[in-house]
C-alpha cells in the first residue's frame, strides 16, 4: 500500500528542521466521528461531498468495486502495519432502504493477509493478496464466497507500501496489476524480506511462467487464455488509464507519470539501452496545500510535498463539468488531501498542470483522514477510500518510540467512504435499481457508447463472459458508425477480444476522424499484420498523419514490419517528429535500426543547431557498442576522430563526434584481452590529450575509461605530463580540468598528494571539484579524513558533492557522523533525502547513531521556543502578522519573491511547515541553519576580510551578500582563505521583538495563501 514512502523529493533546501523522534510533543489528536467528518473537508465552491459509508460497517477499507447489480465490494487491509496474521477481509456494503447510504454489511471474505487491491470478474472478483491473486466467487447466493481460487503466484511479501495491488481492466482485455521492486527491509527484514519468485499460473502445469518477481515491473494477465507479460515499466499503489488507453502510474513522491513505450517495442531489440520508459508529466512543484490541524508527522515523513502520493485515477465520469474529462486525481493520504491535475497532450506523452492554484480538490482539516484510493461509480460520481488511521506511515521509517507506544493500529476499527458529485446532484440511485448484469446483449453493445467508463467497462466485461454471436452485427455497426468516439472505441476492442474484429473493419478505424480511434486502430492492426498482411499498406499510408500520438504508435508498430518502405516510413515520421525523445526510441526499438543505414541517414542530415540530432546520434552509437561488433566500433570511433577536427578545425558546439563517443561509452565493456581494439584505445589517447576540442577530448578521455589506457610508453609518459599540467596555476583551467580527470584513468592513489593541493578556494570551481571526485575515487577513507579537516574551508557547492562522498559505504558514513557529533559537520549540509537514508539504512549500529544526532536539539534555548508555542493556540491576524513581517523580517526575507529583501529564505517555500517547527526556527535560528544560510569569512591575499552569505559561485569568482542586499563579487585568485563560521546569518533573540501574539499574527500572515 503506498501510504507513505518518505524518500520522495526533498521538502525544502532552506530551514528544515528534522524535529524529535516519533510523534510530536503535543496533545494527541483525536478522531472525528462519522457524523461531524462533513464539516472538515474543503471542495470546490460547486462539488458536494456526502458520506456513503462508515464504522461500524466497515473498516480499513483500501479498494472498493461497485459490481453490475449495485453490490459495494470493499477490501479492507487491518494487519497494516505488521501484522500478517490473515486479518484481511473483503464485505459487500448493501443499501437496503435505498436512501443512498450504505445500511448492510456481509463479510464475503476473510482470512486473507495484506490485500491490496478487487476488480470484478465473471462471476466473482480477483483480490490481489502478496503473493497471490485470488479469485473468489459466491456459489449458493449467501454472501460469502465459497470458492476460493488461486490464480497467480509468486509475488513478494515485501513492505505492504510496495506490494502488488489493484486489479484492473483494460480497454485491451487484458487485466493490469499495479507492481513495483520489492523494498529491501532494513529493520523488519523477517517480516517484510521476501523478495518473491517466478510468478506463474499454479494450476497450469509447464505454463508461462515470468522471472522472479516479474523483475519489480508491472504485470498484466488473462486469465482465459492463461497469458501472462511484464509491462516495461511500474507503478506503487495505483494505476490508471485514459480515454484512450494510455497508462498512467504513480508512486510516493510522483503524482503521476506515463508509460510511454511498451515492453514488446522495447523487447525486439536487444541492442537498444533505454535507462527510462516513463515520462515524468506534472509541471509544476512537488508542493501540496494542506489545512490539516494539528498534523501528525513521523520521523522521516517529508512535509509539505508529495510523500504518499497513490490512487491516480484519470476521471471519466461524464458527471463533473470541464475540464474534468481530461482531469487526473491523486489522493496523498499524509497531508489528508485529494490532488487534481489537468492532462494536455505533449507530443508522444503529457504535461499534467494544478486544476486549482495554491488549493487542492479536496482537503480535510482532520489529520486522520487517510485517502488512498478512488473510484468512478455508476453515477460518474466519484468515491474516496478513507482508510481513517491515526498513523499512516510505516515503521520501517518510523522511531522506536512510536513503534512501541500502541499507536500503530489506531483506527483499525474505523473507515469511511465519500461520493463526491456536483452541487445539486441527488442521491445515488444505483444502490437500489442496478441491474446491468440481467441486461440484454444489444443493450450492453449500447452501453459501449456510455459516457460513464464504469458502464462501458462492465459493459464490456459482460459481453467477453457471455460470447453473444448475435451481437456481433451491432457490434459491427458500433464500431464502424457510432456517433460516439468511446462507444467506436470499445467495440474494436470488445470485438478483439471476441476474435471476431476483421481486416475491413479495422482498415475503417484506420480512417477515422477522431484521432484517438486512430491510434488504437494502429495498435489492433499490429496484432493482425501477420495474418492480414495487407494491413501493412494501409499503415504506411498514415505517415503524415495529422495527430503526433497516432504517429509515434505507427513508427512503434512498423518496427515489426521488415521493409524498405516501412524503414523509409518510420525514417520520414523520425526526422518529422525528431525534438521528441519518445520519438527516437520508438524508432531504435526497430530490429534492424542498428545495422548502419539509419546512422549513415542522420549524419548526412545533420544539423548542428538542432540537440535532438546529437541525442540521436549517441544513442544509435550505443546501440552500436551494446553490440559488441569491434569492427563497426572501430570505424565510428576512426570516423570521429581522422576529420578536420583533428587538424585543427575546431568543433561546432553541437557537433555529432563527441555525442558518438559518448554513447559508445556508455554502452561498451572493458575489452577482456587487453591488446583488443589497441589502435583504438591509442588513437583515443591523443585525442584526449591534444585535440583542440574540448568536446572531443573529453567525449575522449569517458570513452578510454571504458577501453582501457594502451600498454604502451606513451600511456605512462602521458600521465606524467598530466600530473604536471593540473598542478601548474599558470596553465589554461580547461587543460588542467582534462589532466586531473586523465589522472582518475590511473591509480588515483599516486596523486593523492597533488589532488588535495587542488581542493583549495583559490582554484577555480572545476579545479576544486574534479579533483575532489578524483580523490574519491581511492577507495579508501582518504577523501573522508581530508574533508572533516578541511571542512571549514570548502564553499557550498563542494559540499554537496563531499557529502556524497560519505555516503558511499559504512566507513566513510561512520566518519561523516563522526563529523556532524563533533560539530565540523552541521546536519543541514547532509540535506533532507540524504539524512532519511542515513536514517533508514541497513546498517542497525549506524541508523541508531544516525537518528540520535541528525534530531537533537539544543536544550538552551527550548524553555523559550515552549513557552512560545502556547502561541499556536492563540488566533492571528494576518494583517497584524504583516507588520510583523514588516518590522522584523523583510529586512533580510522575501514571500514568494516580493515583500522585502532576497537575503535570507524566501519565507513562500516554508508556508506548509508545521507552525512548531517555524517557531522553532525563528527563536534558535542556529539550531537548524538552512543550506546556503551561514555565514563565512573570506581572507584576501592583499589583507582584506570580507564576511557574509556566499550568493553565488562562477568557476572563477564567488559572490558575497550581506544584510540589505549588498552584494560582493571576489575573484577567487584574490583568496587567501575562506571559513564558515557555524552561524546562521539570522540573529537569535527575536523573542525581544516579538510576543506570543505577535509571533501567532506572523504565523497567520507567513500561512497564508497567496
Amino acid at each position: 500500500m503506498t501510504i507513505s514512502k518518505l524518500l520522495g523529493a526533498c521538502i525544502l533546501p532552506c530551514l528544515l528542521l528534522v524535529t524529535t523522534a516519533g510523534l510530536r510533543t503535543k496533545p494527541v489528536t483525536r478522531e472525528v466521528p462519522p457524523e461531524k467528518a462533513l464539516a472538515t473537508f474543503q471542495l470546490p465552491d460547486n462539488f458536494q461531498i456526502e458520506l456513503v459509508a462508515s464504522e461500524p460497517l466497515l473498516s480499513d477499507p483500501v479498494a472498493m468495486e461497485i459490481d453490475e447489480y449495485g453490490r459495494m465490494y470493499v477490501v479492507e487491509m487491518h494487519g497494516y502495519p505488521l501484522d500478517k496474521s490473515g486479518t484481511g477481509k473483503v464485505r459487500i456494503l448493501e443499501d437496503a432502504d435505498g436512501d443512498g447510504k450504505m445500511d448492510k454489511t456481509t463479510v464475503f471474505a476473510e482470512g486473507l493477509v495484506l490485500p491490496t487491491g478487487i476488480m470484478r470478474w465473471k462471476k466473482g472478483i480477483l483480490v490481489t493478496d502478496p503473493p497471490n491473486v485470488l479469485y473468489l466467487e459466491d456459489r449458493d447466493g449467501d454472501g460469502r464466497s465459497d470458492i476460493r481460487d488461486t490464480l497467480l503466484t509468486g509475488f513478494a511479501m515485501s513492505n505492504p507500501q510496495h506490494n502488488f495491488n489493484n486489479p484492473l481492466l483494460g480497454i485491451d482485455n487484458w487485466i493490469y496489476l499495479g507492481h513495483e521492486p520489492a523494498v529491501t527491509a532494513k529493520v523488519f527484514q523477517e517480516e517484510f524480506g521476501d523478495r518473491g519468485g517466478e510468478i506463474f499460473y499454479p494450476k497450469e502445469k509447464g505454463g508461462k511462467t515470468l522471472p522472479q518477481n516479474a523483475l519489480g515491473r508491472s504485470v498484466r494477465f488473462n486469465p482465459d487464455r492463461k497469458d501472462i507479460e511484464i509491462l516495461s515499466s511500474y507503478t506503487q499503489f495505483g494505476h490508471t488509464f485514459d480515454k484512450w488507453g494510455r497508462y498512467l502510474l504513480v508512486s510516493n513522491a510522483n503524482p503521476g507519470y506515463h508509460e510511454v513505450i511498451a515492453a514488446r517495442y522495447l523487447n525486439r531489440n536487444p541492442d537498444l539501452l533505454v535507462s527510462n520508459v516513463t515520462q515524468s508529466i506534472s509541471d509544476h512543484s512537488s508542493e501540496v496545500f494542506p489545512i490539516t490541524k494539528n498534523p501528525l508527522h513521523q520521523l522521516l515523513t517529508d512535509v509539505g510535498v508529495f510523500t504518499s502520493a497513490c490512487g491516480i485515477t484519470s476521471y471519466q465520469g461524464g458527471l463533473f463539468p470541464a475540464p474534468f474529462d481530461s482531469v487526473t486525481l491523486v489522493a496523498e493520504p499524509v497531508s489528508n488531501i485529494v490532488h487534481a491535475d489537468i492532462i494536455r497532450d505533449k507530443g508522444a506523452s503529457f504535461t499534467a498542470s494544478r486544476l486549482y492554484k495554491d488549493k487542492e480538490f479536496l482537503a480535510s482539516t482532520d489529520p486522520w483522514f487517510r485517502p488512498v484510493n478512488m473510484y468512478i461509480g455508476p453515477d460518474g460520481a466519484l468515491y474516496v477510500v478513507d482508510y481513517y488511521r491515526q498513523i499512516i506511515e510505516h515503521p520501517e521509517w518510523m522511531a522506536d518510540d512510536v513503534i512501541k507506544s500502541g499507536a500503530l493500529y489506531n483506527g483499525v476499527d474505523k473507515g469511511r467512504i465519500y461520493r463526491i458529485t456536483p452541487k445539486g446532484t441527488a442521491k445515488a440511485s444505483w444502490t437500489k435499481n442496478l441491474k446491468l448484469g440481467d441486461a440484454p446483449e444489444d443493450e450492453l453493445v449500447q452501453q459501449l457508447a456510455n459516457p460513464n467508463i464504469w458502464w462501458r467497462r462492465n459493459a464490456q466485461r459482460l459481453l467477453l463472459d457471455r460470447n453473444p454471436q448475435h451481437a456481433l452485427p451491432a457490434l459491427e455497426k458500433m464500431a464502424s458508425n457510432a456517433a460516439s468516439p468511446a462507444g467506436r472505441l470499445h467495440a474494436l476492442w470488445t470485438l478483439e477480444g471476441l476474435n471476431k474484429l476483421g481486416t475491413k473493419t479495422i482498415v475503417h478505424a484506420l480512417q477515422d476522424k477522431e484521432a484517438g480511434v486512430r491510434e488504437n486502430a494502429v495498435r489492433l492492426a499490429e496484432l493482425h499484420l501477420q495474418q492480414s498482411p495487407e494491413l501493412s499498406e494501409k499503415l504506411l499510408n498514415m505517415r503524415n498523419d495529422a495527430n503526433a500520438k497516432v504517429r509515434f504508435q505507427l513508427l512503434a508498430t512498423l518496427g515489426f514490419v521488415d521493409t524498405p518502405q516501412a524503414a523509409e516510413v518510420r525514417q520520414a515520421i523520425l526526422f518529422r517528429d525528431l525534438n521528441d525523445p519518445w520519438v527516437q526510441i520508438a524508432a531504435l526499438s526497430a530490429p534492424t535500426s542498428g545495422k548502419g543505414v539509419l546512422m549513415d541517414a542522420v549524419l548526412k542530415n545533420y544539423k548542428p543547431a538542432i540537440p535532438a540530432y546529437a541525442s540521436l546520434v549517441e544513442r544509435l552509437s550505443t546501440m552500436a557498442g551494446t553490440s559488441g561488433d569491434t569492427a563497426a566500433i572501430k570505424k565510428l570511433v576512426r570516423n570521429a576522430l581522422t576529420n578536420d577536427a583533428s587538424k585543427g578545425k575546431p568543433l561546432t558546439k553541437a557537433d555529432w563526434r563527441p555525442a558518438l563517443l559518448h554513447g559508445l561509452a556508455q554502452s561498451m565493456k572493458k575489452p577482456k584481452d587487453p591488446g583488443a581494439l589497441k589502435d583504438t584505445k591509442t588513437m583515443l589517447l591523443q585525442a584526449a590529450l591534444s585535440n583542440p576540442s574540448a568536446a572531443l577530448r573529453e567525449a575522449s578521455l569517458r570513452l578510454l575509461k571504458t577501453t582501457g589506457l594502451p600498454q604502451s610508453n606513451e600511456s605512462v609518459l602521458a600521465m606524467q605530463r598530466s600530473a604536471k599540467l593540473a598542478a601548474d596555476p599558470n596553465a589554461a583551467p580547461e587543460r588542467r580540468n582534462d589532466a586531473i580527470q586523465f589522472l582518475s584513468l590511473d591509480n588515483p592513489a599516486k596523486y593523492e598528494q597533488i589532488l588535495k593541493k587542488l581542493v583549495a578556494p583559490h582554484e577555480p570551481r572545476a579545479i576544486q571539484l574534479t579533483a575532489l571526485k578524483t580523490l574519491s575515487a581511492i577507495p579508501d577513507e582518504t577523501v573522508s579524513h581530508f574533508l572533516l579537516e578541511n571542512w571549514p574551508s570548502l564553499t557550498p557547492d563542494l559540499r554537496d558533492v563531499a557529502i556524497s562522498t560519505f555516503m558511499v559505504n559504512d566507513k566513510r558514513i561512520k566518519l561523516l557522523l563522526d563529523g556532524v557529533e563533533s560539530g565540523k559537520i552541521h546536519q543541514e549540509s547532509i540535506g533532507w533525502p540524504r539524512s532519511v537514508g542515513l536514517m533508514a539504512q541497513g546498517n542497525e549500529a549506524l541508523r541508531n547513531r544516525s537518528r540520535a544526532l541528525l534530531t537533537k536539539k539544543d536544550d538552551t534555548r527550548q524553555g523559550i521556543i515552549k513557552k512560545y508555542n502556547e502561541a499556536l493556540s492563540l488566533t492571528g491576524n494576518a494583517s497584524s502578522g504583516k507588520m510583523v513581517y514588516q518590522k522584523n523580517c523583510s529586512v533580510c526575507h522575501q514571500i514568494g519573491g516580493s515583500e522585502g529583501v532576497a537575503f535570507g529564505p524566501d519565507l513562500g517555500t516554508i508556508r506548509n511547515r508545521r507552525p512548531e517547527s517555524i517557531v522553532g526556527d525563528i527563536l534558535d535560528p542556529n539550531l537548524s541553519i538552512a543550506d546556503g544560510y551561514d555565514i563565512w569569512i573570506i581572507e584576501l591575499k592583499a589583507g582584506e576580510s570580507v564576511q557574509g552569505l556566499i550568493a553565488n559561485e562562477t568557476p572563477t569568482a564567488i559572490t558575497v551578500s550581506n544584510y540589505g542586499g549588498q552584494k560582493t563579487v571576489i575573484a577567487r585568485k584574490d583568496i587567501k582563505s575562506l571559513k564558515a563560521l557555524g552561524m546562521s546569518s539570522m540573529p537569535a533573540g527575536l523573542e525581544a521583538e516579538i510576543d506570543q501574539q505577535a509571533m501567532a499574527d506572523l504565523l497567520a500572515y507567513i500561512k497564508q495563501p497567496k
